[in-house]
């Protein structure tokens, strides 16, 4: 596989490390309100909600990184069923939460996995 197809999908679990981190440690800290444009009331009445939806981008996360460095053919179809559960997840939350959830997960997801695909 190629190393940008590589960097590329650890940039994926990266962002969804981050995702863990506002989600479970930070929701109801000003940088995670403003990344999902919450209230002190709604994070505040949310924050366990949020810790378990944190947890699942975690799997993502971890998912994403056995991918990227496990040997193929294993390696190449984890990559791709991960990197297909983040473009569903990223549409579904478009739909239902936030336009903004396109742009920050499924595009990056979809070139992530045009380039694990072009590099088979």
């Amino acid at each position: 596989m190629s190393v940008i197809a590589i960097v590329a999908v650890v940039l994926i679990a990266l962002l969804h490390v981050y995702i863990l981190v506002l989600e479970m440690f930070l929701w109801t800290g000003s940088r995670a309100r403003a990344a999902f444009g919450t209230t002190e009331e709604f994070a505040a009445s949310t924050r366990v909600l949020a810790g378990n939806q944190g947890l699942y981008n975690g799997f993502l996360a971890a998912g994403l990184l056995w991918g990227a460095f496990a040997s193929d053919p294993v390696g190449f179809q984890v990559r791709v069923f991960f990197l297909a559960c983040v473009i569903v997840a990223g549409l579904y939350g478009a739909a239902t939460a936030s336009r903004k959830i396109l742009f920050v997960q499924t595009v990056p997801a979809l070139a992530a996995l045009t380039l694990v695909l072009l590099a088979r």
